[in-house]
């Protein structure tokens, strides 16, 4: 589903199956490696946050001071990563690109504030390459703005919940 689809009336208050939609649709564009319609679900100033897991199996909590598994402050450097990703200058791109599979469950709207809606879900990602499947598993927190022609992520932060990880994870694994 390309961001043109999501596009609606900016007061329009965006319902379950909306937001369920949403998050499928972000998904899908991960799946499809499309790229570029999965960066137009970013806010241009959405951190981008993987904490990691101390030594004393709690998640860390600042991601300018403590290990992070996966930081971006705003969109761009979001934009780096897919560049990367598309151009091979990277020495973490996968090549050939895994062949993933999202799986979103337990949406919980958490909180809404005037457009602003707090968002909780699970998720499940396979992910295919060499004739081995990896799977990687976890609970995200978004937060979206509806209040422009169509709904943005405006922080988005990702808890791995399996860790021991046998290789670089990257933003199509979660």
């Amino acid at each position: 589903m390309s961001t043109a689809t999501l596009e609606r009336p900016a007061d329009t208050t965006m319902g379950f199956k909306e937001i369920q939609a949403f998050l499928h649709a972000e998904a899908r564009a991960l799946d499809d490696r499309e790229w570029d319609t999965w960066l137009g679900f970013y806010h241009k100033d959405c951190p981008f946050w993987m904490p990691a897991w101390d030594d004393f199996d709690t998640l860390t909590e600042d991601p300018a001071n403590e290990m992070s598994l996966m930081y971006y402050p705003n969109k761009q450097g979001i934009e780096d990563r897919v560049f990367r990703i598309k151009t091979d200058r990277s020495s973490a791109t996968s090549l050939p690109e895994p062949r993933t599979n999202h799986y979103i469950s337990g949406i919980e709207v958490l909180a809404r504030d005037g457009s602003e809606i707090r968002l909780r879900f699970n998720w499940h990602t396979l992910s295919y390459r060499y004739a081995k499947t990896d799977q990687h598993w976890g609970t995200s927190f978004y937060t979206i703005d509806t209040s422009g022609p169509r709904p943005l992520i405006t922080d988005k932060k990702v808890i791995l919940k399996n860790d021991h990880i046998h290789h670089v994870i990257d933003i199509y694994h979660i």
